[in-house]
This record gives structure tokens, C-alpha cells and sequence, in this order.
């Protein structure tokens, strides 16, 4: 299984688009936990609660048994099942060991590292919940615990459908500082605020969950009214005050309810930084919510951090606990920031095997569509992610293409003219390369065609046209997913054109 993604599905545009996509997607669940799970079913001296508990292991576990217990509450009298337990109770050993047979189990390492990270990022919010809130509520606390476990859950079946989406809207609203609604119309279609909600009804999951996103959608207005009193932290009581000047906005910010939203904005938050704008933001609405001061709150949350991280941290996975040992002010920074890694010797190895195809002499590719496949598996060797080779004809008008790498299947029918990119027309009238970087990308993008640069998302972006016997007959697109290059890479790409270039002349000229 790649770690990519699992579901190579079309990307929809629409919320009924996206909520039959993600409802259809089977979760993934650690192999371990699941065979501890049926030995525990087919073990008679088993109780539900020790049941349960293995279950609460396997975060994808325990949405797809919540999942099925309620999904066929709806309209009954029966009320959805709030928590692992009761879902046991209403399915019953016989259906959950059927359950059990139809979820895909896998070895840990091969669950896509997006899921696990999500999944990750669920299970802080969790402890964060239990630390903060669990105590102060007790008679509530699996309503806390279920309800913070599982409000990130809808974003887990878009880890495994669409994962590069969700890692640029990472990159560009969290580090970037895009506009979120900019950004998620353009990535999904639909906000994504209002694709979560809609999955949290359709699988009726608990209510605190259902709660948080209608504040997040509908009650902003008082949301931010709250916000404004909670910054004044250095004054607990003029903060009472005011809160006791608007009882409706108490009563609105004292809900058990808002334990959930709080836990995971925490949680989610500190992904970045402990000290950014967003996470200060919730700091102080969690310190207002518990009438607890600043400093105690944060001294509070970092032990808990770290009790999660000692819980469920996983290698290859980050967890914010490991930047309490960073300098204050470090930031941790994104894959798409970061330079891709530089090709393995192995991957080298497989490069130069793939270039000495392409200079045989005399040429050996049977015809074109046989060449730029090779051509297109050298550069996917030499380190790049996304490419896509197009043909020019003979009029130097039109651009098709051939071959494409990385890229969405549908890709693999576009036409371009020339006559609508000034960058197209230089490129195809002699051999050249544009390599785009943060400096010249919104000169260049400008100049480019919206469906190249669509396909081609990100900052950095190889183009190079080639010849064959004087007249450009290719033109290479090519990334690394949009970030930075390795500079091995780079260099590596442009030996590789050359060899393409070479292979074009050799099988042009194959009948001399």
C-alpha cells in the first residue's frame, strides 16, 4: 500500500460530492489492535468494558464501531450511542466480530503517515480533555473523552482520499497565512468546516461533537464576543465582570460542551507552536472557561502534552511535546517548506539505469509513446514527483499530453495553446528551461496556463523545452510536490533532459 494515499478518487466540488466520497471509505486499523480485539471477542471470560478498552487503542476502531451502532438509529427512538460502550451493547459481539472482518487491517508502518498523524493529533486532544476537563466534570467524562476523540474524525477518511489536500491547506493557512476560504474553495470546492459537520450527522456522532461545529459555523459572532474577554487575562476579575453583564454569553461559554471544541483547538494548535497567535488564542478561552490563571493553564497543558506524547507518540510522526525542548521562539517547519529530500544511492542507481535506456544506440524505443514512458520513468527516478511530458505539433501551436506522473488521471487529456502563455511561446520557439521559485512565481504563474498551474501547485516548478533536429518537439513540467527542490534533483533533472533530447534525435533519425 502506498503511503500516499489508499483511495485514488476524483476530487469532488461539491458538499454531496464530498460526504458520498468520505462516507464510503473504509478506515484502516493498526493490525495489532485489531487481533488483540477479535482474541479478546473470541475470549468468553471477556467483558464489554475490557472489550472497549482495547478498542480505545485503535482510534479508527472505535469511529467505525460508533459508526455502526448508530447507524441505524436514525428516526428510531433510540438515541445515538455516545460512547464505545453503549455501541458494544447495541451491536452485540456477532455483528462486531462481522464488523471486525470488513475493516482492512494493517501493520502500523503502512497506514498512510497523514492518518496517523490526524489520528495523533486526536488522541493529545484527548488527553488534553481528560487533564483539564475530566476531573472538574467526572459524571461526564465519556462524553468528554468520546466527544474530543472523535471531532477530528471526519477529516480521517480525507487523509486517506485526498491526502495531498489537506497537506497544502496546512501550508498555505497555517504557515502561509492564506485566507482559509479562499484557500478551501479552491482545494475542496465547499468549506471545510461544512464538510466535517455534514459528516458528523450523517454518522450521528455524539452531540458535544455536533455541538462544536455548529459553534464553529453558526456562532461565531458570539464566539468572538468571548474571545475579546478572554485576551484580558492579566484581569480575572473585570473578565468576570463582564461576563456576568451578559448572562447569555456566560451560560454560552459555561456549557460541559465546549470541553470538546477547546481540547482539540489546543491540541490542533500546538502543532505549530506553543506560543503562536492561534494557540494563545485558545489558551485564554480555556483559562476563562476554567476561571484558572494563564500561567498555571500552560504549566498544565505542557505536562499533559507530554503524557500524550509518552502515550502515543510514534516514530515518523510529530508531536508538539517534542518542541517543549526547542528554543521558545523555533518553529517547526512543513514538508512543503522544507527542501525534498536528496535521492538515495539505490534511487541514483535506478536514475543512471533508466538514462543509459534512453542513450542506446541505435535507438531501441519501437515508437514515441514507448520513448516518453521511459522518459517520464527517468525523471519520476531522478527525484521528481509530479510530471507530465507534452508533445508540441508540427505548427508549433498546440501542446498535448503524453505522459504524466503524480499527477490526477483526468490530466492526462490536456491541451494547451501556445498562443495563450508568453512563457509557452518562448519556450517552443528554441530550447530553454524556467525554473520557478518564491521570487519570480507570481510573475511567472501570471504567464502561465491556469490548467498547467492548477496541476502544478506550489512555488517551485520545473519547465524545459526540447529539440529534435532543430525544432522543439517536448516540453517537461515537472515538481517536487510543489516545495522546494533537492538540488541533487534539480541537477539530475537537467542531465536527464539531455538524454532525452539525445533519445528524441537518436529515434527521429533511426531509419539514417
Amino acid at each position: 500500500m502506498s503511503n500516499e494515499t489508499t483511495v485514488p478518487t476524483p476530487r469532488p466540488t461539491t458538499l454531496s460530492g464530498w460526504i458520498k466520497l468520505l462516507d464510503g471509505v473504509p478506515l484502516p486499523v493498526p493490525q495489532v489492535s485489531h487481533d488483540k480485539v477479535c482474541r479478546a471477542i473470541a475470549d468468553s471470560r471477556s467483558s464489554l468494558r475490557d472489550i472497549a478498552d482495547l478498542m480505545q487503542n485503535s482510534p479508527a476502531l472505535a469511529l467505525s464501531i460508533i459508526r455502526e451502532a448508530n447507524r441505524h438509529t436514525h428516526g428510531s427512538m433510540s438515541e445515538p450511542a455516545e460512547n464505545l460502550e453503549v455501541a458494544l451493547n447495541r451491536l452485540g459481539l456477532k455483528r462486531t466480530e462481522e464488523l471486525l472482518a470488513r475493516l482492512p487491517a494493517l501493520p502500523e508502518g503502512q497506514i498512510p503517515p497523514v492518518l496517523r498523524q490526524l489520528q495523533l493529533i486526536s488522541q493529545h486532544a484527548s488527553q488534553q480533555a481528560n487533564g483539564f476537563f475530566a476531573s472538574r466534570l467526572a459524571r461526564l467524562w465519556q462524553d468528554i473523552h468520546w466527544g474530543s476523540l472523535l471531532f477530528l474524525s471526519p477529516l480521517w477518511p480525507l487523509a486517506l482520499a485526498q491526502p495531498k489536500l489537506l497537506e497544502e491547506w496546512e501550508l498555505r493557512v497555517i504557515h502561509k497565512h492564506e485566507s482559509a476560504h479562499k484557500v478551501e474553495l479552491e482545494l475542496f470546492g465547499v468549506r471545510l468546516l461544512e464538510i466535517c459537520q455534514a459528516l458528523v450527522e450523517v454518522w450521528h456522532l455524539p452531540i458535544w461533537v455536533q455541538q462544536g461545529y455548529r459553534l464553529l459555523i453558526s456562532e461565531r459572532r458570539l464566539l468572538v464576543k468571548v474571545l475579546h474577554i478572554a485576551r484580558d487575562s492579566e484581569h480575572p476579575l473585570h473578565q468576570q465582570q463582564r461576563l456576568d453583564a451578559d448572562p447569555d454569553l456566560r451560560r454560552w461559554l459555561n456549557q460541559p460542551a465546549n470541553s470538546v471544541l477547546l481540547a482539540n483547538g489546543l491540541a490542533l494548535s500546538a502543532q505549530y507552536a506553543w506560543d503562536s497567535t492561534h494557540c494563545l488564542r485558545w489558551q485564554h478561552l480555556t483559562s476563562l472557561y476554567l476561571q484558572m490563571p494563564m500561567d498555571n493553564l500552560q504549566q498544565q497543558l505542557h505536562q499533559q502534552a507530554v503524557i500524550s506524547a509518552r502515550n502515543d507518540a510514534a516514530p515518523g510522526l510529530w508531536h508538539p511535546a517534542e518542541a517543549l525542548l526547542w528554543p521558545w521562539d523555533a518553529r517547526r517547519l512543513p514538508k512543503g517548506l522544507l527542501p525534498a529530500p536528496a535521492p538515495t544511492a539505490e534511487a541514483l542507481g535506478h536514475w543512471r539505469e533508466q538514462c543509459a535506456q534512453l542513450l542506446v544506440e541505435p535507438s531501441a524505443f519501437r515508437n514515441a509513446l514507448h520513448l516518453t514512458s521511459a522518459a517520464c520513468d527517468a525523471l519520476v527516478a531522478c527525484g521528481m514527483r509530479r510530471v507530465m511530458l507534452l508533445m508540441v505539433d508540427r505548427g508549433l501551436a498546440n501542446l498535448r499530453a503524453q505522459q504524466i506522473a503524480g499527477l490526477p488521471a483526468e490530466s492526462a487529456n490536456l491541451t494547451l495553446r501556445v498562443s495563450q502563455s508568453n512563457v509557452l511561446q518562448r519556450l517552443v520557439t528554441k530550447s530553454a528551461q524556467v525554473r520557478l521559485n518564491p521570487d519570480n512565481n507570481a510573475q511567472f504563474s501570471a504567464l502561465l496556463p491556469p490548467q498547467l498551474r492548477g496541476l502544478f501547485r506550489g512555488e517551485h516548478l520545473l519547465l524545459r523545452s526540447l529539440s529534435s533536429n532543430g525544432r522543439v518537439v517536448m516540453l517537461i513540467a515537472a515538481d517536487q510536490d510543489g516545495g522546494p527542490f533537492s538540488e541533487i534533483s534539480v541537477q539530475a533533472f537537467g542531465k536527464t533532459a539531455q538524454c532525452i533530447e539525445k533519445a528524441l534525435h537518436s529515434f527521429t533519425n533511426r531509419s539514417q
